[in-house]
C-alpha cells in the first residue's frame, strides 16, 4: 500500500513537471504581447507553400545577416525572428520551422553582433531584443521533445546560459530583464525529460546563474529561474545536490512566503523535486525552515500551489515520525481536510495523499477524524479516479488503527462505503480488505461497548448502521449479545423489510454474513445424519419374502417387508402396527399414494439407513418421509432439494418447505434469498416473498444466535 502511495506522489510529480511546462507555454503566449503586434503582410498564407516560403524567407535574412551590426540589418533580423516566433506558437507549424533550418541561424543571434570599428562604442540597436527573440523561439521550438536534442546539438546552451549572466554588465533594464527570462524559459523547455540535457545544463554552468536570479528584483526574472531550477531538479540527484551548494535553500523558502501566486508556486514545485527521493536534502530542506511556510501554501489562493504543498507535506511525512506529528501540531490539518472537499481533482487526490501519510502515525489519527477527516475520505472512494481513490483508502486505513475512530467510520456508514465500492485497482481493493480486517479486530471491549450504547441511544439511521456493520464485524461469541440482547437483530429485519432498495441490500448481506459466521455448517453445505439411532435389518432383506410378515399393494405389486425393521424405524410405523389402525393385522396393506420407485427409495432407506436421493424423486420421497415421519430420510431430500435451489424457484422451495414442515430446506430458502438480493429483487413476487419469510427468517436467527458456542459446550 505504502509503494501504491509513493507512485501516487512520484506519478504527481510527473504529471506536475508537464503542467508547469504547459504552464510556462501559456506565459509565453501571455508575456508575448509585449512583443508581438501584427505582422501585417508578413502573416503565413493559408497554402503549406506559402507558409514554408514565408519561414525561407525570414531564416534567410538571418542567415544573411547573422554577424552585422548595421542599423538596417539589426531591425531585419528583429522583424525575422519575430515572424518566426509568431510561428512557433501554432505548434502544428513548428516541425516546418525546425525543416526550414532555422535552428542553427537562430543559436547565431543568442549572441550579441561584435563590433566592427572601435567607433561602436555605444549601445547597439536593438540590443538584447534579438537575443531574447531567438531565445523566445528556440524555447517554442523546444515545446516538442523531438527537437531538444537538435536545439542543443546546434549549440545553444552556452549562449543561453551567457544570457543569465547579462544582467550583471547591464543592470535594472527592462529589456535586459526580457532577455534574462527568455534565457531561462528557453532551458526549461530544452531539459523537459530529458535528462542528459539536465545534466549538460550543468556542465555548462547554468546552475549558479539560475540561483543566483532567485534573489533578482524582477518578479518574472524569479519565476522564469525557479521554473528552470525545478525542471533540472527533477530526476537528477546531481543536479539536485549543487542547487543545493549554491544555497538556494534560504531564498526558495523566502519565495515560499510570497504574495506573488507565480512565485511562491514555482518555489514549492522546485523544493518539491529537491526532496522527491533524496532523504538527505528532505533533512536540509527542513532544517532551514521551510516547513511553516509550506503549511502556509495550504491555504494559498493559487490550487497550483495548494497542490504541490500538499504533495511536499506528503513527501515530508513519508518516513519521518516525528515530522508527520510536527506537520498535524502546526495546523495542516484543517486546510487539507478542507481541500479534500474541493472542485479540483489534483487537489483532492494530493490532500488525500498528505493525510494518508500523516494517518499512519497512532498520534494523528484520532486528530485527523476529530477534524472531520472521515467523510470527505469516504466520498473520495466513489471517485471513478484509480488514484484518488487508492490515497483516500489508504488513509481511511491509518484512521482505522485507532479504537476512538471505529465508532466514528461506523456512524457514518463508513463499513457500508467500505464494502460496496467499486474501487478501479488491485492494490486499492487490497487495502480496503486490510481495512476492514482491522477494523473487525477492534470490535472488543471498549469499542464494543460504545458501538452496542450507540445502537441502543442513538439516531435510527445509526443504529441501522451500527447493527449492519457489528453483522460484518463483531465475533460469534459476541453475536447473541449484539443481536439479541440489544436487539440488533429486529434492526436488520426492519431494514430488510423496508421498501428502499438499499436497504434491503445491506440487510440481506449482513444477515448472509451473520449467519456465516454463527453457523459452523450451513444447513446446505452437508446432511446432518438421522438423529434416531437403530440396527438396519440391511439390503438383501429390502423387498425380500425371506421372513416377511407383511405386504404392501404399491401401484398393484407386492412389496414384501418386516413388521420389526418398520417398527424401528418411525412413529408412523409403530402406530400401524401396535395401535387401532386396520392395518394391524393385515396381510396386505395397500399404498395408494405413493409410487412404487418411491415406496422403494423409502423402504430401502429404513433398511439400510442410507440413500442416494437424486433432484428427480427428491420431492416426491420428501413427501413419503413426512408421511411416515422420518427424519433422517427427510433430510436427506431436504439437502438434495436445497442444492437444486434458484432464483426461479425458490419460492416454491419455500411453499414446499412449508408443506413439509422441512426445517432445513426452509433455512437453505432463507439464506439463498438473502444471498442471491440482487438477482431476486427485480422479480416481481419478491416483496411479497420477503413478507413471508420474514416470520420464519426471524426464528432461525434467533434459533443460530441463541444457540451455545463451541467453547460454552466444553464447559
Amino acid at each position: 500500500m505504502e509503494n501504491q502511495n509513493q507512485n501516487s506522489g512520484r506519478r504527481h510529480r510527473e504529471q506536475s513537471a508537464t503542467s508547469s511546462r504547459r504552464s510556462l507555454k501559456r506565459k509565453l503566449d501571455e508575456d508575448s504581447g509585449e512583443d508581438r503586434g501584427r505582422i501585417g503582410g508578413e502573416s503565413p498564407s493559408d497554402s503549406q507553400q506559402d507558409l514554408v516560403t514565408e519561414i525561407r524567407t525570414q531564416v534567410e535574412i538571418l542567415d544573411s545577416v547573422a554577424s552585422s551590426s548595421a542599423e538596417q540589418d539589426r531591425a531585419s533580423v528583429k522583424r525575422a525572428i519575430h515572424v518566426l516566433s509568431e510561428l512557433a506558437k501554432n505548434e502544428d507549424i513548428v516541425n516546418a520551422i525546425v525543416d526550414c533550418a532555422a535552428v542553427p541561424v537562430l543559436v547565431k543571434h543568442l549572441k550579441a553582433p561584435p563590433l566592427v570599428t572601435e567607433i561602436e562604442s555605444g549601445p547597439r540597436l536593438y540590443e538584447h531584443e534579438v537575443e531574447k527573440g531567438s531565445a523566445f523561439t528556440l524555447g517554442l521550438l523546444a515545446i516538442k521533445p523531438e527537437h531538444q536534442q537538435l536545439i542543443v546539438d546546434a549549440g545553444a546552451l552556452p549562449p543561453l546560459v551567457d544570457l543569465l549572466k547579462r544582467h550583471s554588465a547591464v543592470p535594472n533594464s527592462r529589456v535586459v530583464n526580457g532577455v534574462i527570462r527568455r534565457a531561462a524559459d528557453a532551458i526549461t523547455n530544452l531539459a523537459h525529460e530529458n535528462s542528459s540535457i539536465k545534466t549538460r545544463v550543468r556542465i555548462e554552468g547554468g546552475i549558479p546563474p539560475l540561483v543566483e536570479l532567485l534573489e533578482f528584483a524582477d518578479a518574472k526574472v524569479q519565476r522564469a529561474a525557479a521554473g528552470a531550477l525545478r525542471t533540472l531538479a527533477f530526476k537528477n540527484d546531481e543536479n539536485k545536490n549543487q542547487i543545493v551548494e549554491c544555497n538556494a535553500l534560504p531564498t526558495l523558502i523566502l519565495m515560499l512566503r510570497s504574495e506573488d501566486a507565480a512565485i511562491h508556486y514555482e518555489a514549492v514545485g522546485v523544493i518539491g523535486n529537491l526532496v522527491h527521493s533524496s532523504p538527505n536534502i528532505k533533512k536540509e530542506v527542513l532544517a532551514a525552515g521551510a516547513l511553516q511556510p509550506v503549511i502556509g501554501l495550504l491555504r494559498s489562493c493559487c490550487s497550483e500551489s495548494q497542490r504541490e504543498a500538499a504533495l511536499l507535506l506528503g513527501q515530508f511525512a513519508a518516513t519521518d515520525s516525528d515530522c508527520k506529528v510536527h506537520i498535524v501540531q502546526r495546523g495542516a490539518v484543517p486546510p487539507l481536510i478542507e481541500m479534500l472537499q474541493s472542485s479540483d481533482a489534483q487537489l483532492r487526490e494530493m490532500s488525500a495523499f498528505a493525510l494518508g501519510r500523516l494517518a499512519q502515525d497512532p498520534h494523528n489519527q484520532a486528530g485527523i477524524a476529530h477534524s472531520g477527516g472521515v467523510v470527505p475520505l469516504l466520498k473520495l472512494l466513489e471517485s471513478k479516479n484509480g488514484s484518488l481513490q487508492h490515497n483516500a483508502a489508504f488513509a481511511l486505513y491509518g484512521l482505522a488503527d485507532n479504537e476512538d475512530n471505529v465508532a466514528d467510520l461506523i456512524r457514518v456508514g463508513g463499513i457500508q462505503k467500505l464494502q460496496d465500492g467499486e474501487f478501479i485497482v488491485q492494490p486499492t481493493r487490497d487495502c480496503v480488505a486490510k481495512t476492514l480486517k482491522r477494523l473487525e479486530e477492534k470490535i472488543h471491549g471498549r469499542v464494543l461497548s460504545h458501538l452496542l450504547f450507540m445502537m441502543r441511544e442513538g439516531e435510527k439511521n445509526v443504529k441501522r448502521r451500527v447493527a449492519l456493520a457489528l453483522a460484518h464485524l463483531c465475533s460469534p461469541d459476541d453475536q447473541r449479545t449484539t443481536f439479541i440482547d440489544n436487539n440488533g437483530l429486529a434492526l436488520l429485519l426492519e431494514l430488510l423489510e423496508s421498501t428502499n432498495s438499499k436497504h434491503q441490500r445491506d440487510s440481506s448481506m449482513a444477515l448472509c454474513r451473520l449467519a456465516n459466521k454463527a453457523s459452523s455448517v450451513s444447513p446446505i453445505d452437508a446432511a446432518p445424519p438421522s438423529p434416531i439411532p437403530q440396527v438396519y435389518l440391511g439390503e438383501q432383506y429390502v423387498n425380500s419374502p425371506t421372513l416377511s410378515d407383511v405386504t404392501f399393494l404399491v401401484e398393484g405389486k407386492r412389496f414384501y417387508a418386516h413388521r420389526i425393521c418398520l417398527l424401528a424405524s418411525s412413529d408412523a410405523f409403530r402406530a400401524m402396527f401396535d395401535g387401532g389402525y386396520r392395518e394391524r393385522d393385515a396381510k396386505d396393506i395397500e399404498i395408494p399414494n405413493i409410487r412404487w420407485d418411491v415406496f422403494e427409495l423409502m423402504m430401502r432407506y429404513i433398511y439400510t439407513g442410507s440413500v442416494d436421493v437424486n433432484a428427480d424423486i427428491a420431492q416426491d420421497l420428501l413427501s413419503a418421509a413426512d408421511q411416515y415421519l422420518l427424519e433422517g430420510l427427510k433430510r436427506l431430500c431436504e439437502y438434495a432439494i436445497a442444492q437444486d435451489i434458484s432464483v426461479e424457484n425458490v419460492s416454491l422451495m419455500f411453499e414446499l418447505s412449508e408443506a413439509f414442515n422441512a426445517l432445513s430446506l426452509r433455512h437453505a430458502s432463507i439464506l439463498f434469498i438473502l444471498e442471491k438480493y440482487d438477482k431476486l429483487c427485480i422479480m416481481p413476487w419478491y416483496t411479497q416473498l420477503i413478507q413471508r419469510i420474514l416470520p420464519e427468517t426471524r426464528n432461525y436467527f434467533a434459533r443460530i444466535l441463541t444457540r451455545p458456542v463451541q467453547g460454552e459446550i466444553r464447559r
